[in-house]
């Protein structure tokens, strides 16, 4: 059954860093975007960057924009999102997900574009 894994969550204090690593199983990566969304209690969830993996391009939204950064090694068949200056706010559970049409990031993350998410892994930025 296709699915996707995230790892790389834990606690950090407000300013540290974290890398979270998505990786697909039973799929390819090859022709799909991949994006990363997080959720917290009595919030939306939020798409904040995503990755196509047919040209390389990316996409950020507002709350990720010069702190998160999205890449993919493509020897090791993962897609990483790296976290710096991580405030309280980040907190949340962190997802990716794999689109279902057409391989661009889509403007304003609509959920609707991801067929295939993980599981999710906690991130508690706090001191």
């Amino acid at each position: 059954q296709v699915q996707l894994v995230e790892s790389g969550g834990g606690l950090v204090q407000p300013g540290g860093s974290l890398r979270l690593s998505c990786a697909p199983f039973g799929f390819t990566f090859d022709y799909h975007a991949i994006g990363w969304f997080r959720s917290s209690p009595g919030k939306e969830r939020e798409g904040g960057s995503c990755i196509s993996l047919s040209d390389s391009s990316t996409l950020y939204g507002d709350s990720a924009q010069g702190r998160f950064f999205v890449s993919r090694d493509k020897t090791k068949n993962t897609v990483y999102l790296q976290m710096d200056k991580l405030k309280p706010e980040d907190t949340a559970v962190y997802y990716c997900a794999a689109s279902r049409g057409p391989s661009f990031c889509p403007v304003g993350f609509p959920a609707d574009r991801f067929g295939v998410w993980g599981r999710g892994t906690q991130v508690t930025v706090s001191s």
